[in-house]
């Protein structure tokens, strides 16, 4: 057999988390349209409970939005420690199972059971006792998806929400890619859909003619991820250490903010913020990315990439100023302004300058 054949991974991700954990821990809450996020006027929902998606009502959606879509939604305020902390917990029951674990946030993960500490074999029955193990310990309920990839195991976990547990065998992947509408491969977003589209690809069956380079050639680097995850390849490994690939700072503002005065104080706080965070990071980038989101919540991004380092305070304060001239509207309010970093060097990569101030 193959690596890939012969892996075995799954993918947890909580049901609902924060809504569920404030249920849980305030049962008059229990069965009842729940969101939780803030009430004003530039409240955002972080989190829903199914009674609440049933109506429509989404994560990122604004609270106005959603009590015009139910309005018998209630409000809870958010508490991020204690996520943190029942995070930590679901984590702790991870590791009776394996070392191998890779968080993407504080409710879902990808664990490598191929060689598990657990004395049963099976990926399935494993995933089954964890889902069990939570439930019965922390009285959560969380879904699985059990594969012989990371690609395949999350798409599974997703297939039989709440309280899901999905296998997709090295035998079924290639056929159940093929039926896949591309709209549900994780990590292709709305604008790589619809140019997929336009290209008349709408499952992962539309790939299979195209040869890696054409999809390289359609979508950069996308295409040659696209060329084998259709085929049900995916060999990246489950990393129980992620490597962190950004450093950034944002601010949401309570009320609109206008005209340059404002605009340039808080985009101050929000560099000085960020260029704090860089420091501490340790390593240099080269791409530097403004994020501004508008009153109409749309949001615009504009990046650079250098051809050194950044290691001028001076030098890359004035470029991000520039580039925010270009990407604001006259007489346009803004309720976001973020600065982010990447492109950070390598383990052996030429050393350069420290960061300086002037």
């Amino acid at each position: 057999m193959s690596k890939e054949e012969t892996r075995k991974i799954i993918h947890i991700d909580m049901d609902a988390f924060y809504a569920s954990v404030e249920q849980r821990d305030h049962p008059e809450l229990r069965g009842k349209p729940l969101a939780v996020g803030g009430t004003g006027g530039r409240g955002v929902i972080a989190a829903a409970s199914y009674e609440a998606r049933k109506f429509g009502v989404r994560s990122a959606m604004p609270s106005r939005v959603a009590l015009r879509k139910c309005p018998t939604l209630l409000f809870v305020k958010p508490e991020f420690e204690k996520y943190k902390a029942v995070s930590r917990e679901i984590n702790a029951i991870f590791e009776r199972y394996t070392s191998v674990i890779e968080p993407l946030s504080l409710d879902e993960a990808f664990l490598d059971v191929t060689y598990s500490k657990y004395e049963l074999q099976s990926a399935t029955l494993i995933a089954q006792q964890i889902k069990n193990d939570i439930r019965n310990e922390l009285d959560l309920v969380a879904s699985a998806g059990v594969s012989y990839n990371k690609f395949l195991a999350k798409i599974a976990s997703d297939q039989d929400k709440p309280d899901g547990l999905f296998v997709i065998t090295p035998e079924e992947g290639p056929e159940f890619m093929k039926q896949l509408p591309i709209e549900d491969f994780f990590g292709v977003g709305k604008v790589t859909a619809e140019k997929m589209k336009a290209n008349t690809i709408f499952k992962g069956i539309d790939l299979l003619p195209y040869s890696k380079w054409e999809l390289q050639q359609l979508f950069g680097k996308t295409g040659g991820f696209l060329y084998d995850i259709a085929r049900g390849i995916d060999d990246r490994p489950v990393q129980s250490e992620r490597v962190r690939k950004s450093v950034g700072a944002e601010m949401t503002f309570s009320e609109d903010v206008k005209g340059d005065i404002n605009i340039n104080e808080k985009f101050s706080q929000v560099f000085e913020k960020w260029w704090a965070r860089y420091e501490a990071h340790g390593k240099k980038g080269r791409s530097v990315t403004l994020k501004i989101r508008n009153y109409e919540f749309e949001t615009i991004t504009r990046s650079i990439t250098e051809p050194d380092f950044v290691v001028n305070k001076t030098e890359i304060r004035e470029k991000l100023m520039d580039l925010m001239k270009e990407a604001i509207l006259p007489d346009v309010p803004l309720r976001l302004i973020g600065v982010s970093i990447s492109g950070f060097e390598l383990e052996g990569d030429k050393e350069v300058s420290q960061l300086t101030i002037w």
